[in-house]
């Protein structure tokens, strides 16, 4: 699998801001990468450097294999994207906004624009102005424009934000199609945990100007591990006792007397007996998983993503 985007050492300095911060990113031909993090932790500022609009501070961008100052054209001629909410004349149609573009970025196809729209199911609005278009239906159309000259790979900064959970799930529909009909590799943000993880294949966690963690979904829920979890009246004594009777050293201890053991299950029963033995009282006893949320909230060091 091919790499179509690779950052090295990315970094973009406002004044005495970083606001990315020596990012090293792979994004694979084929995937939808999902980059994750909360408002205002360099994305679009990313965004914005992988599409030439700002020029980084220091490091390097390969886009297909080339250099992206040194083959800013050529590179550009292949991506499609979509930075923050895109702008249409809303006094006109959808297929005269199209027209438009397509005369700027000297689209001579004549089917570009009319399959386009039936990519992002507008074939049947193209009468109505844009004006009155809803902010998803604008968003698809984005999406159309972005899609003119058969782009290998999509860049999609936040193409959810403001949207209905109806636009969310058409949205999200969508960019599958784009990605395992037309074999798009496509890169989309997102602030949202929920969004992404219905959606991609590898995920960037970029935080405070930072790339944390790049790994697959499929490896981020391996990390979801099943633990204990028990309610006692003395947490400080009932971990001694873990360690002592049972040799348990995996485990967390959180607020109200809750106990977190992640070896051990099923013997669930052996444990809470040796805790009434020694005269603490167990309220609650269950089997349950960490969710991502927590290790998300747990790897930006007690902030939250959304």
């Amino acid at each position: 699998m091919s790499v179509v985007i690779k950052t090295t050492n990315l970094t973009k300095v406002y004044g005495t801001q970083k606001s990315v911060d020596r990012l090293h990113m792979t994004v694979k031909q084929g995937q939808i990468y999902g980059f994750l993090g909360r408002n205002g932790a360099g994305k679009t500022t990313t965004i914005r450097m992988l599409l030439g609009l700002i020029k980084p501070t220091e490091g390097d961008i390969e886009i297909f294999g080339e250099s992206l100052p040194a083959r800013h054209k050529e590179i550009l001629r292949r991506i499609g994207s979509i930075v923050e909410v895109p702008g249409f004349y809303e006094n006109l149609t959808a297929r005269e906004n199209l027209q438009i573009n397509a005369r700027i970025m000297g689209i001579h196809k004549k089917t570009a624009l009319e399959e386009a729209l039936e990519t992002v199911g507008l074939q049947h609005e193209t009468k109505k102005l844009v004006g009155k278009y809803s902010l998803g239906m604008k968003q698809r159309l984005g999406i159309a424009r972005a899609l003119l000259h058969y782009p290998e790979l999509l860049i999609l900064d936040e193409p959810t934000n403001g949207l209905d959970p109806i636009g969310i799930k058409e949205m999200r529909k969508l960019i599958k199609a784009l990605a395992e009909e037309r074999k798009i590799t496509i890169l989309v943000s997102s602030h949202i945990l929920s969004e992404v993880e219905q959606l991609v294949d590898q995920l960037g966690i970029i935080h405070q100007g930072r790339l944390l963690e790049e790994m697959s979904f499929d490896q981020l829920r391996a990390r979801n591990r099943k633990y204990l979890e028990f309610q006692v009246s003395n947490d400080n004594k009932a971990v001694l006792l873990l360690e002592k009777h049972f040799d348990i050293h995996d485990y967390e201890v959180h607020d109200d007397g809750h106990i977190r053991v992640y070896s051990h299950l099923g013997q669930q029963g052996k444990i809470n007996r040796m805790f009434v033995q020694h005269d603490i009282e167990v309220s609650r006893i269950s089997m349950s998983e960490d969710k991502l949320e927590e290790y998300f909230t747990k790897l930006v060091g007690g902030g939250t993503i959304g």
